[in-house]
Formats: C-alpha cells, sequence, structure tokens
C-alpha cells in the first residue's frame, strides 16, 4: 500500500485551523487531535471518514462490561476486548508505516505503533468511564489504570499485556540502559502524547528523504502546540532549504539565529552561515 498523501491546500489550512484551536481548549480532545493528525496526513480522510472513527471508538466503549471494579479488572477487560477478540496489537513490521501513527488507519488495520495502540486503549477506556492515562516510558508507550498507589500498567503493543514491576523496568532498561525512575509512570498530558506522535512521524520522514513533504506537515502541526521544542523552527528552516525553498528557508534560519544569539553567539554564527549558503543556491 501507498503511504497517503496530504490533502489540497485549503482542507489542509482548515485542518490547521481546527487542530490550533483544539489544542488551546482547556481540556484538549485526544482523539479530535489525532483524527486531525490523520486527516493532515491522507486527503482521503474526509468528514464523514473523522466521525466514523469516533463511532468505531464509541462503539468499541459499548462492547465493555459495565464498569469492571478495580483497575486490574479494568485492564483485563480491555485486553479481551481490544487485544484478544478484536485483534488490536503491534508488530515490528508497523514501524516501517506511516499509517501506524494514523489513528483512523490503526482503527481499521487494528494494528500500529504502541502510542497510537494506547490511544485506542485510553479513548474506548475513557468512553467506558475507566481512570485510564497514558504513560510515556523512555521508548516504548503503554497505558495505566487507577491511582499510582494501585497502578496497573499494560502493553496494547503486545495486545494489552498486563505489566508486572519487572515488566516495565525492562522496557525502560532496554530503551535507555537507565533503571525504571517513579516520575517514568505518571500520567502523560495529552498534548505532551500528540507531540510524541508527530515526532515519530516526522523520525518516519527523516528515514525518506523524498517525503520532506511529511516531515513538513509534522513539523508544522508540532508548531501549533501551545508547548514544543524551540528547534523545531531550526528544522522547519532546513526543510524549506532542503525543498527548494532557499529564500523562505534562509529568513527563517535567520531569525532562529537570532534567537540563538541571546544563549550561544557561536551557534547563531553557525546557522547564518547556513542562511548565506542556501542564498547562495539561487545563483
Amino acid at each position: 500500500m501507498r503511504s497517503p498523501c496530504p490533502p489540497p491546500p485549503g482542507r489542509s489550512a482548515e485542518l490547521r485551523r481546527r487542530f490550533a484551536e483544539e489544542a488551546r481548549c482547556e481540556r484538549p480532545d485526544l482523539s479530535t487531535l489525532c483524527l486531525l493528525v490523520g486527516a493532515e496526513a491522507d486527503g482521503t480522510l474526509d468528514e464523514a471518514g473523522m466521525d466514523a472513527a469516533e463511532i468505531e471508538l464509541d462503539r468499541l466503549a459499548g462492547l465493555l462490561p459495565y464498569r469492571p471494579g478495580t483497575p486490574l479488572a479494568w485492564a483485563q477487560a480491555l485486553r479481551e476486548l481490544l487485544g484478544e477478540r478484536c485483534g488490536f496489537h503491534g508488530t515490528p513490521g508497523d514501524y516501517r508505516r506511516l499509517e501506524s501513527s494514523l489513528l483512523h488507519e490503526v482503527l481499521r488495520r487494528r494494528r500500529g505503533l504502541p502510542i497510537l495502540l494506547s490511544v485506542v486503549w485510553m479513548e474506548v477506556a475513557r468512553r467506558a468511564g475507566a481512570p485510564v492515562y497514558g504513560v510515556a516510558l523512555p521508548g516504548h508507550f503503554v497505558v495505566g489504570f487507577g491511582e499510582a498507589e494501585q497502578q496497573v500498567l499494560a502493553d496494547p503493543f503486545d495486545g494489552g499485556r498486563v505489566l508486572t514491576g519487572a515488566d516495565a523496568e525492562l522496557l525502560v532498561v532496554g530503551a535507555t540502559g537507565a533503571p525504571l525512575d517513579a516520575s517514568m509512570l505518571r500520567p502523560a498530558d495529552p498534548l505532551d502524547v500528540v507531540l510524541r506522535i508527530l515526532n515519530n512521524v516526522r523520525a518516519w520522514a527523516a528515514a525518506r528523504p523524498e517525503r520532506s513533504d511529511v516531515a513538513m506537515w509534522a513539523v508544522d502541526l508540532s508548531l501549533l502546540l501551545p508547548s514544543h521544542p524551540a528547534r523545531l523552527r531550526y528544522e522547519r528552516a532546513q526543510l524549506l532549504v532542503q525543498r527548494g525553498e532557499f529564500l523562505q528557508g534562509a529568513a527563517e534560519l535567520e531569525a532562529y539565529a537570532e534567537v540563538v544569539a541571546g544563549v550561544d553567539e557561536a551557534v547563531a554564527s553557525r546557522i547564518r552561515g547556513q542562511a548565506q549558503a542556501a542564498r547562495a543556491m539561487l545563483n
């Protein structure tokens, strides 16, 4: 299957406006933001398709037993429904597909990256009234149920397998080489989840220079979030140069250099040199 292609400019502008508006809500809706990301990635995802994805999440939530009870009971109920009955899980090959980062495609294929499968778990569980949240372990996103003293972790990528403390420790050690720290088990903010999803999209595109269009929209959406790394502006400028938009890229490099100058003049000087080199490419 070919990777999805972005929508036309007018549709894209409207999606970005809605994305920025939702991201600045008092309580941003995670599924809405993920579907807007999906629509920016896939020009075939229209309003009816976005509504259908929300309806599917509602339908799945309706299949859960009424308030199972303890955090462990919730985790087991989600595993039985989503992992066993519906077959949601991940495989190593999913890391090579852009669709694995798009919520509507994950709902259709029942495959995806750990963080997108976790979004499915969270959104289905939330609709059913579960005490659920994302847990951004280094290198591997999972879901948590219950308060800290009763916390139960589950791994949607592994079909919702309930994790022991030793399992979580192994995931962290495998990703970082460092031991699990209690701070890693805190609930992830929805906007941080969205930024991490966009980071995954950017990583996918970085390995495929011919898809700089994907890298560009992922950076642009990231910059619409209320909180984002300042270095994304530098990355955007570099992408513009890579895509042959030398004057705009040079201008953005110079603007970023001014920001950096107050912290590190040597780095700012190097970035100004990159801007000059970009302008020279017009000759």
